[in-house]
């Protein structure tokens, strides 16, 4: 399928009866409403993870809170693009931590954006006179406070 001349689809043919193919990545949106989907649904049987994210689906386990876990980091895909979360997914997994919490962090670091660069400041608005760092300064103003 395209769009503007752009492929935002794509779906092998199949010439026969009574099969169903499915892209599980297509059904992200509604897997991150309806988690119990991913044990449960057509879509993700027998699906075919990367293999940093079919260990994570290893080790987070197997029942509703492990799904949850699980689709939480898949919901990423959506925003961060695969390769992305795959990374991340490494980096936890390299660091011992199996966690969501984790990985979704992960991602959010590498989200930030640059710091800004440092303002020149143009020549006509540079300080003629820097101020001095002078304590005694300071210490008159206390004086004249504590006199008060």
């Amino acid at each position: 399928m395209r769009c503007d001349g752009e492929v935002v689809a794509d779906h092998p043919r199949f010439f026969g009866r009574d099969r169903t193919i499915y892209d599980p990545w297509h059904y992200l949106p509604v897997l991150a409403t309806k988690p119990g989907a991913l044990r449960n649904g057509a879509p993700f049987q027998g699906w075919e993870l990367p293999p940093a994210l079919a260990r994570l689906r290893r080790k987070l386990g197997v029942g509703d809170d492990a799904d949850r876990r699980f689709v939480r980091v898949l919901a990423a895909v959506l925003d961060d693009g695969l390769e992305a979360v795959e990374a991340a997914v490494r980096e936890a997994l390299l660091a011992g931590v199996a966690s969501d919490d984790v990985i979704v962090n992960i991602l959010a670091r590498r989200r930030e954006p640059p710091r800004p660069l440092t303002i020149v400041t143009p020549e006509d608005l540079a300080l003629r006179h820097p101020p001095r760092a002078d304590c005694n300064r300071y210490d008159s103003l206390r004086g004249l406070h504590a006199a008060a």
